[in-house]
């Protein structure tokens, strides 16, 4: 089931980063990296044409607070975003049921990539939501053809769950892989309830 969370008074601290809510003053950063062509298409939104566009879902972030504000302690400037949101069709992944989890989604501006700050911001939030708020599991999705998405979740312990395609919001489908990361303080197994369930345990795993 989906857990409660409030992001209000959260600062988490890695070695590069400052993760904490979003401000208003955060706008001309926000629209920097959100307005660059092919940065939020990369996770199902059009960039932003004008910053407009980025004050109304900069408003959104503020407002609903579940999103993060990824932040480079070296300047103090945001370069990307971490969402910790609600999963989908919560009344029909059954083996989810009684255990406590959300589904983190992100962006990081493109000069950013390819330099591990997505994984060390995401270890930072997973780690915080498992230790502290004692969450079960974790979900986190890409597009087949995202693969710097897939190689972060690889990294910070993600295990494919399920294929899928996804609504995106720019009015496109896009197949892709949700994945599911388990709290490592607990000792859960779940009883997967449908036939596109990608982990199969040992014992139904066929001899070879």
């Amino acid at each position: 089931m989906n857990a409660e969370f409030d992001i209000s008074g959260i600062r988490l601290e890695t070695e590069r980063l400052i993760l904490r809510p979003w401000t208003e003053e955060d706008l001309d950063d926000f629209y920097e990296y959100a307005s660059y062509p092919g940065v939020g298409e990369m996770a199902g939104w059009l960039h932003h044409e004008n910053r407009e566009k980025t004050r109304e879902i900069l408003n959104h972030f503020i407002n609903e607070k579940k999103t993060f504000a990824i932040v480079l302690r070296e300047n103090g400037k945001a370069v990307g975003s971490l969402g910790v949101e609600f999963y989908g069709q919560e009344d029909k992944l059954t083996e989810f049921n009684g255990y406590r989890g959300r589904e983190l989604g992100f962006v990081l501006s493109r000069d950013c990539w390819g330099k591990g700050i997505m994984a060390e911001a995401v270890k930072a939030v997973s780690g915080y939501l498992f230790r502290t708020l004692n969450y079960d599991f974790l979900l986190c999705g890409h597009f087949d053809r995202n693969s710097q998405s897939r190689r972060v979740q690889e990294k910070c312990g993600f295990v494919p769950y399920r294929k899928l395609v996804f609504d995106t919001r720019m009015g496109t489908k896009e197949s892709g892989i949700l994945n599911l990361l388990v709290n490592p303080d607990k000792n859960i197994e779940f009883e997967f309830s449908h036939p596109e369930t990608l982990i199969i345990k040992k014992e139904q795993k066929q001899p070879q």
